[in-house]
């Protein structure tokens, strides 16, 4: 424990934006960071895990794993949203062991133990003469769960603060997520640590006109604005019409509206917002040095022909992009492990968000509980 005292306490997180230095290149690096982050971060924030249309009906469950934990998410027979520990309260075998379906009760495949939607024990074979057991204190265990638009959060804490709060300002900044459909997903792993890909999402645009010189053609870059709030950030940029004899259109044919709009919340949640476009980003630990990112694409208009066409060119722009990042987020996590580089300094003008994700972070890997 001295050691890892050792390893956060370079970081200063009261020093203000214009004096600060970024956490430390051992933080990205270190495999014993990956346990507490575990417990503090992801296991103690709103976790985006799931999408409303997969949990339309009574019964409808997906199954995901948030902080090294499986859980189970599913609708009720009266239409109530409830996540539990895939767990059973028997020999801790996965309950439900697919990633999604519908059903009428939860059976577990070792030894058959069964429980309705609501997590209650209804049936444990054999287990007559087993004395002080009670079925009703033996429910499968539950998880905080809500919803934000199309999106479905856990909360894997004990009394964790309510979602809408924990989102502040973002459900009043963003409007109209209810009438988006969900249209593809894709999943990347990077090598590289998580937190380098939201350092990369957060920086203020800084990277967009070096690294994606499509997206940049319709980005009002000196006009690009970053606002932190208590566990979120929200960046935006004025739109314009790419230059008439730009080389690339791809952006400014899919990329339309007045404004574009990125928020994150921590620590691990980004939705990039555009008329009638939108895509979520969620990075997973995989080991100090690896990540995976899962990103749901999301369009206002799929039906007919047209739509489903103009959907697939901005998934492919989207995928473009994200190969962009990958790259360059790969090249430093391998800059993190030279002897050259400990720690760097802040632009005050672009990377207030990442300053601001930082500190949030340092508060939960530094505190003393």
């Amino acid at each position: 424990m001295d050691s890892l005292r050792e390893l956060l306490a370079p970081f200063d997180p009261s020093l203000p934006l214009a004096r600060a230095h970024s956490i430390p290149s051992a933080w990205y690096r270190d495999p014993r960071l990956e346990a507490l982050e575990r417990r503090r971060v992801l296991g103690d924030t709103w976790q985006l895990v799931g999408r409303a249309d997969q949990l339309s009906g009574p019964g409808n469950f997906v199954t995901v794993e948030v902080a090294g934990e499986p859980l189970v998410v599913l609708r009720d027979e009266r239409g109530a949203l409830r996540a539990f520990f895939n767990v059973c309260r028997h020999r801790a075998a996965c309950v439900v062991g697919e990633a999604q379906g519908t059903a009428r009760r939860l059976r577990c495949p070792y030894h058959g133990w069964t429980y309705d939607l609501r997590g209650q024990l209804l049936g444990a074979p054999e287990f007559d003469g087993v004395e002080e057991f009670r079925r009703e204190d033996h429910g499968l265990v539950p998880v905080a769960v809500d919803r934000w638009g199309p999106l479905i959060f856990v909360h894997l804490g004990a009394s964790p603060p309510p979602l809408q709060q924990w989102l502040e300002p973002l459900p009043t900044q963003l409007q109209g997520l209810e009438e988006l459909r969900f249209f593809e997903r894709r999943e990347y792993v990077l090598a590289c640590n998580w937190k380098v890909f939201v350092d990369n999402y957060l920086d203020g645009g800084y990277h967009v006109n070096s690294v994606h010189p499509a997206l940049g053609s319709v980005l009002q870059y000196s006009d690009y604005r970053t606002e932190c709030f208590a566990q979120t950030s929200l960046q935006s940029s004025p739109l314009r019409s790419a230059e008439p004899d730009a080389v690339d259109a791809s952006a400014s044919a899919t990329r339309k509206g007045d404004l574009a709009r990125y928020a994150w919340a921590f620590p691990n949640v980004m939705v990039n917002l555009y008329a009638g476009v939108m895509d979520t980003n969620v990075v997973f630990p995989l080991g100090p040095e690896r990540c995976r990112v899962v990103i749901d694409f999301y369009f206002a208009q799929l039906d007919g022909a047209e739509a489903q066409a103009f959907a697939a060119r901005s998934v492919e722009l989207g995928h473009r992009i994200q190969l962009e990042d990958v790259g360059i987020c790969e090249q430093v996590q391998r800059g993190l492990g030279s002897r050259s580089y400990s720690t760097g300094r802040f632009s005050v003008r672009r990377e207030v968000a990442v300053h601001h994700f930082h500190q949030l972070l340092a508060a939960r890997l530094q505190s003393p509980g």
